[in-house]
């Protein structure tokens, strides 16, 4: 917006050049990010933040020059001559949505003479950026940038009805607005009507078929208050914004509506011949009052940082002609509704800092007690955990909105509990429509995105929350680590490829356990319908499941478009950190040797290592020390439906050197527990 400094000094007296005051303004807030000298004027280019649309009226702008500088501001005084006609004569105002518009004024004024308007007149347009057109329309234009509320005038012979009805729109109706564009409505735009027929597009553009032109005689001046909301939406669907637009957007004032429309109504008498009809039609169903507001002058200083006595603060108030009371500590202040942005406590305390100046606030470091940081026990497991889980996968990071699509994809059951789902009321798309229940479907994502791209060696970790609903209350949100490998792994002069399986997803799990301190845990056959049947684990500890570990169902693999097998695991957080142990406790290095024994023996298909390793731990507590699986094998030399299984055992005691027959005799234990309750044999 364009401000010229001449036009702003009838206003109020100020003995600043156009630097100075440039300067002033915009440490104040009101940003000038341009000035342009004419021959005998100097025009600021203003750069306003959205909350202060009110300076785009020049008398709201001559307000803050007016506190910046200690003067007083002068506002042009209203002298209209009016005949003895009644205006409810010739118009009548419905608002059949007084929500979205608040207030609604009407003027008429007879024996108009279109011409063009001053020379002054239009200097000061073309200085503001506006085009003048003739003497009607500019006045309004005029009185726009002065009070900053937007008028619009009408060919009141032009009128099909003596009454405006402000409506919504109805879908799909159709108006030509001013510059000749034929628009389609839906039920969301208010319309001004004459009786039934549309005449303007409240609050933007006026209508083609009332427009002011060289015949027009009889005037209808209309100023009212629609809702910034509504203005904004309409604006923005119809791509089309103007002056007006713009200042309803941003919030003008319902209570100077009278002002403004009386003022235009006094140029158009002076600058145009015309005769005013007594009366104004003010249709106003729910009056806007000014706000109060408490503030305390010690928040002030607590906020900014300064010694302002409460007598400052009072003068500030009153140099914005803001009323105060006084109310204990405190100061009532009255806000005027041209100023809608100032609507708490610290709005307040902001103004003062514009007054007393920004650069007058003094720089210090903030102080207080100084304490030692640190971490909550949960938060310290939760990144140990994803240290851990780093030393071998890398780390992505998902949406928590999902596609619902993905749980059929994960053949889940219609009456899976991962299913209630907490739904998103506005989601940006089908495909984020709905909260996670697992983290599986953005890992197995992850992996089909990263084989399309050629990427066949993955190793991915999450760590993330999961929602479930909880009827009326908020969803509850739970903590998981989840991971998805598949490939090989990096290739590597020092060591051989491993396959991504099954198993090298089970070391990282039993790593990551025990560096937890969680001990016990046991891995139990399990079923889950998005992993293979044969191939599915879940993990336990002290009678809690912590999570499950599988590979990925062959025709869910399918579903994900994934190239390759792959395995997955997804643990609860919550249930690591109730097991886990912060405390390790150490022993010293036996001082007598171990003594290890090989055995191998015959178990069935169905019977798992950790099933025969638990037999073998149960069968000593005293010196059998370790036991390790270090081999697998199943040929011709194997019954059917059988498995060899070769075990590790290691010896020791912490107080002598074992013998031949006391290790023989738990080896002998062992083997008799392993054919008693596991029908093993020894090979």
């Amino acid at each position: 917006m364009g401000v010229a400094i001449k036009w702003l000094k009838e206003y109020v007296d100020f003995n600043l050049t156009a630097e100075d005051l440039a300067h002033k303004l915009t440490m104040a807030g009101i940003a000038v990010e341009g000035l342009e000298k004419t021959e005998d004027d100097a025009i600021l280019e203003l750069e306003l933040t959205p909350n202060r649309g009110d300076c785009l009226g020049m008398i709201n702008l001559a307000r803050e020059v007016a506190a910046l500088t200690g003067s007083q501001v002068r506002i042009p005084k209203i002298d209209i001559r009016e005949n003895e006609e009644d205006v409810n004569d010739y118009i009548k105002v419905n608002i059949e949505e007084p929500h979205l518009c608040l207030r609604y004024a009407a003027r008429v004024i007879k024996n108009v003479k279109i011409e063009p308007s001053p020379a002054w007149m239009q200097k000061r347009l073309m200085q503001a950026g506006i085009r003048p057109i003739n003497n009607v329309v500019d006045i309004t234009n005029y009185v726009l940038l002065e009070t900053n509320q937007p008028l619009h005038a009408f060919d009141y012979d032009l009128f099909t009805a003596r009454e405006i009805n402000v409506r919504r729109a109805r879908p799909g109706e159709r108006f030509t607005t001013l510059d000749g564009v034929e628009r389609e409505l839906d039920e969301e735009m208010l319309l001004i009507c004459d009786g039934d027929r549309g005449v303007a597009l409240a609050g933007i553009m006026g209508g083609l078929n009332t427009e002011i032109n060289e015949k027009t005689t009889t005037v209808m001046l209309e100023a009212a208050y629609f809702a910034p909301g509504n203005i904004r939406k309409t604006s923005r669907k119809l791509a089309l914004r103007s002056d007006s637009s713009i200042r309803f957007e941003k919030g003008a004032d319902p209570n100077g509506i009278i002002y403004a429309i009386n003022r235009a109504a006094m140029l158009i008498q002076e600058l145009a011949g015309g005769e005013v009809v007594k009366g104004v039609v003010d249709v106003y169903p729910h009056p806007v009052a000014s706000k109060k507001i408490e503030l305390r002058p010690e928040r002030v200083n607590y906020l900014l940082g300064t010694e302002l006595t409460p007598d400052v603060v009072k003068s500030y108030m009153e140099r914005l002609g803001w009323t105060w009371e006084e109310k204990g500590d405190c100061l009532l202040v009255e806000i005027p509704t041209y100023r809608p942005d100032i609507t708490r406590e610290v709005d307040l305390i902001e103004e003062v800092a514009r007054l007393y100046g920004y650069e007058n606030i003094p720089s210090a470091l903030p102080y207080g007690d100084t304490t030692v940081g640190g971490l909550t026990p949960y938060q310290e497991i939760r990144e140990n955990i994803r240290t851990i889980m780093a030393e071998s996968l890398y780390e992505v990071v998902n949406y928590s909105f999902i596609n619902p699509v993905l749980f059929d994809k994960l053949m889940l059951p219609p009456d899976s509990n991962w299913r209630n789902v907490v739904k998103i009321a506005n989601p940006l798309s089908e495909e984020q429509s709905v909260m996670r229940t697992l983290l599986l479907p953005g890992l197995l994502e992850n992996l089909s995105r990263n084989f399309a791209r050629q990427n066949s060696n993955l190793a991915f970790f999450e760590m993330g929350a999961v929602f479930y609903p909880r009827g009326e209350e908020l969803p509850e949100e739970k903590l998981k680590v989840g991971a998805a490998v598949a490939g090989m792994s990096d290739l590597n002069w020092l060591k051989h490829q491993v396959v991504l399986d099954f198993f090298f997803l089970k070391g990282i799990v039993e790593d990551l356990l025990r560096r937890l301190g969680i001990r016990d845990y046991q891995f139990k056959k399990a079923c889950y319908p998005f992993l293979h049947p044969g191939r599915t684990a879940e993990v336990w500890a002290e009678g809690e499941v912590i999570g499950f570990i599988g590979e990925v169902h062959p025709e869910v693999g399918a579903n994900f478009d994934l190239r390759d097998r792959a395995c997955v695991f997804e643990f609860d957080v919550d249930t690591l950190f109730k097991l886990s142990q912060k405390k390790r406790m150490m022993e010293n290095i036996a001082r007598y040797p171990s003594v290890e024994r090989d055995i191998a023996v015959l178990l069935k298909d169905e019977i798992t290592a950790g099933e025969a390793v638990d037999v073998i731990r149960k069968s000593d507590d005293r010196i059998l020390r370790e036991v390790i699986v270090f081999d697998l094998y199943k040929g011709e030399q194997i019954t059917p439906g059988y498995k060899s299984m070769a075990f590790r055992l290691k010896f020791q005691s912490n107080e002598r050197t074992l013998t031949e027959n006391e290790v023989n005799d738990v080896v002998k234990k062992i083997l008799d527990n392993l054919e008693r309750e596991l029908e093993a044999k020894l090979r």
